[in-house]
């Protein structure tokens, strides 16, 4: 039997928390500092090689540009998600946000629609940056859209694989770094660029990762195959703090170059020491939606701190 929450907002309302509107902040993270990156080596500091442009100045219409491929396709992959694992019947008594499928709150061909519609406007957006920088983003960005969609849908969904934190990495953390530190310089040769993106991806994976050991129980009877599930509670649990240790090391190697760098470290301590705890101290389900809301906040204010440093 489907749970529905006692009471679905609005027509509004419940789209916007389809949206799933607390992992927007997130997802703007890879673009902040993403820029920040490209800032500095247009600014012709040491990272920098023949910077395009005006030297040290942002190209503001193209990191808009960045900022909203990045929502748009976290809202189309929240809204893909929504649809897939509500078909699929995944989601029923599901701890966390409202699901518009699974509630009821929304018939599964709108949340689909919903989900096209998102991916388009992040289409769109890229279009322009690819206009103007390098057409090879294109194919960049329709992988992007397929790792959003193929998530939880089509027949092999490598989310439940255990997959999901391998792509997250990748695409909401390296791609959407590089690519947005790319459209400010038109190369992404430098490997510091890459090392930034290091401590973005780990943040989103630890975020995903706290999502997953939430649903660890349900997923198991569900059959959706987690790296939680796959691995169990225990070693998920040790796997969510190694992830927040591996991201000092990350920021660590941003700060060779950019010494700077080093105050995103003040955040993951003083922020993530709580959510550590609170998974090592075995909290579940329900009892981890805190930790939930605070890698969130961790990865905001980390990605912050660590643009701050690289401009510095």
């Amino acid at each position: 039997m489907t749970t529905a929450p006692a009471a679905i907002p609005g027509p509004v309302g419940r789209w916007v928390l389809g949206a799933r509107p607390r992992t927007l902040a997130a997802a703007a993270v890879p673009v902040v500092v993403g820029t920040a990156v490209g800032w500095w080596l247009r600014s012709g500091g040491e990272w920098g090689t023949r910077p395009v442009g005006s030297p040290g100045a942002v190209i503001w219409w193209r990191a808009a540009c960045a900022l909203v491929v990045a929502v748009a396709l976290q809202v189309g992959t929240n809204y893909a998600n929504d649809y897939s694992d509500g078909v699929r019947g995944t989601d029923r008594g599901r701890v966390g946000p409202l699901r518009l499928v699974a509630s009821g709150a929304a018939r599964p061909s709108a949340v689909r629609m919903a989900a096209f519609v998102s991916f388009a406007l992040a289409g769109a957006a890229g279009l322009a940056l690819a206009a103007a920088t390098s057409w090879w983003l294109l194919p960049i960005g329709a992988a992007c859209v397929a790792a959003g969609w193929l998530y939880t849908g089509g027949p092999r969904p490598y989310g439940y694989l255990g997959l999901g934190e391998v792509f997250v990495f990748i695409f909401f953390g390296v791609v959407a770094t590089v690519g947005s530190a790319y459209v400010q310089v038109g190369h992404a040769g430098h490997l510091d660029l890459w090392w930034a993106s290091v401590p973005v991806g780990l943040l989103a994976t630890a975020l995903l990762e706290a999502n997953n050991l939430r649903d660890v129980a349900g997923d198991t009877v569900a059959g959706k195959k987690t790296l939680a599930v796959r691995v169990g509670p225990l070693r998920a649990r040790w796997l969510y703090v190694g992830v927040l240790v591996a991201t000092g090391a990350g920021i660590a190697a941003v700060a060779a170059a950019r010494p700077w760098a080093l105050i995103a470290l003040v955040p993951l301590v003083v922020l993530g020491v709580g959510p550590a705890r609170a998974v090592l101290d075995g909290a579940q389900g329900r009892g981890l939606l805190p930790v939930l809301g605070g890698t969130g906040r961790l990865q905001v204010a980390v990605g912050a701190m660590l643009a701050l440093g690289i401009l510095l």
